[in-house]
């Protein structure tokens, strides 16, 4: 029997190698088991998160990515799910994770199911789970889908029918209510979108029509292989966008930006009118500044272990809570459901809004990003620089190296931590998810992936050189710990 584990967002795995179709029935069959348990009613989940709680029979409702057979796999599961006596139907089409998220709680559904492997390569597909509320499932739900794993797959009825739903078209409306129209029209900017071949394709342009933004849309056709790349709003990824950004500065005299999705539309970064990368740092930073200074939101700031340590400063200005959390959206959700959030985020890009979904959202968050452009009335490039100007520098890249010996060289350097990566002398250690590493002008993280075979090296400073210097020592003493 394979071993099957949720890592910081549901169930991931390499198609035809261990995501299989015997190994995702025991996944939905453990998943139909535990909405039927007696217990689940008394987990903390409904007593302390105020999570309303749903029965097994309110059914689950069921998303898939555009990924290799996404589609047949969503539909097995639901056949799955029946077989096992819990009510369930599947989005008529490919949908990003925030539209499943967002129809799961308006359906006043048991629980969400998603079928993608988010930014993870072509290769990869995976398995999601929602809460009422549309959160991602907290340790303390996956953990007993996990723990009651049944050895063998379930046998189905061939000829059983699944009910279809549509999930797009309230979730579309629903953000059209929140975007500020009003702004966002009467002060010209133009949009361009890249959804890197992914589910969230056309729906933030559909927002912009009724509208009548322009916009131009590139990466927005079907393409389970993402054209060999892994479908992550990273620099590297990019150069499409980047190529439709310059085009566009030719063309337009207004205000142009760059927002981008990834493979299920739930993280998001930005580009600027010069095609410079605003990384989800800058995109979180820029969000938060946003909502408090023009749209006068409250509520606090939650952010993820290596996320910049510009939202402390943010947040000290305007007199808001910051709390930070381990890496893994589901974490930050948590806080989005018990708690007045404003803005959480991760430093992968997955950001969620207040006045939505306690989940990340890659389209709500591009619309606000076009919203605050078109309010300012300025390039993104002066809106980056204006922020770096008051808060100081703060560059930062990480790097992920394949290390089967990964969880060893996080779990030592967390027990026994260098006093110095190169020229540069270790201050301070934090522990809340893998080990930071504080210097005086920056920090490294060390951590190891919770869903592929990498370390990551995540690394701020205030000077873009000593980031790069301190890359290239941290790779070193890793590759050293492991012995290589």
């Amino acid at each position: 029997m394979e071993e099957i584990s949720f890592g910081t967002d549901g169930w991931r795995g390499v198609i035809a190698d261990d995501y299989t179709y015997e190994n995702l029935g025991r996944v939905a069959e453990a998943t139909a088991n535990y909405l039927k348990s007696p217990e689940r009613r008394e987990l903390e989940v409904y007593d302390q998160w105020g999570t309303t709680y749903r029965s097994a029979d309110d059914g689950v409702v069921i998303g898939y990515d555009g990924r290799f057979s996404s589609e047949n796999f969503a539909l097995y599961v639901a056949r799955v799910l029946e077989e096992s006596g819990v009510p369930a139907c599947v989005s008529q089409t490919m949908v990003p994770t925030p539209a499943l998220s967002f129809a799961v709680r308006e359906m006043e559904a048991a629980a969400g199911i998603m079928i993608t492997a988010s930014h993870n390569p072509p290769a990869y597909n995976g398995f999601k789970v929602k809460m009422e509320s549309g959160a991602s499932a907290p340790p303390v739900v996956t953990d007993r889908i996990e723990a009651n794993l049944p050895d063998d797959s379930p046998d189905l009825d061939p000829g059983l029918e699944v009910e279809r739903v549509d999930v797009t078209s309230s979730y579309v409306d629903a953000l059209g209510e929140i975007v500020d129209q009003d702004m966002i029209t009467k002060n010209p900017v133009m949009a361009v979108i890249d959804s890197m071949y992914g589910s969230a394709q056309g729906l933030t342009a559909e927002v912009l029509d009724r509208f009548g933004v322009q916009s131009v849309e590139v990466r927005d056709e079907f393409n389970p292989s993402f054209r060999g790349i892994r479908p992550e709003p990273l620099e590297e990824y990019l150069d499409p966008l980047k190529e439709a950004v310059a085009e566009q500065r030719e063309e337009v005299d207004v205000p142009i930006i760059g927002v981008v999705t990834d493979g299920d539309g739930d993280r998001v970064s930005a580009m600027a009118e010069d095609s410079s990368f605003i990384d989800a740092h800058r995109t979180y930073a820029l969000l938060m500044r946003y909502l408090i200074e023009e749209k006068e939101w409250e509520g606090k700031a939650v952010k993820n272990f290596p996320l910049t340590d510009m939202i402390f400063k943010i947040g000290q200005k305007h007199d808001r809570d910051v709390t930070e959390t381990p890496v893994g959206f589901k974490f930050i959700a948590e806080k989005m459901v018990k708690e007045d959030v404003l803005i959480g985020g991760e430093e992968s890009g997955g950001i969620g809004l207040k006045n939505h979904i306690p989940d990340r959202d890659g389209i709500f968050c591009s619309l606000m990003l076009i919203e605050m452009v078109a309010r300012s009335g300025k390039q993104p490039t002066e809106l980056v620089s204006d922020m770096m100007e008051e808060f100081g520098g703060h560059y930062y890249r990480r790097n992920d190296i394949h290390l089967e010996a990964r969880r060893e060289v996080e779990k030592q350097t967390m027990e026994d931590p260098p006093d110095r990566i190169g020229d540069f002398v270790v201050r301070k250690v934090e522990t809340t998810d893998g080990a930071k590493l504080r210097f005086e002008d920056g920090w490294l993280l060390i951590r190891a992936s919770g869903t592929e075979p990498l370390l990551r090296l995540y690394c701020e400073m205030d000077d873009m050189n000593k980031v790069d210097q301190v890359l290239s020592e941290a790779e070193k003493y890793a590759r050293n710990l492991a012995g290589e």
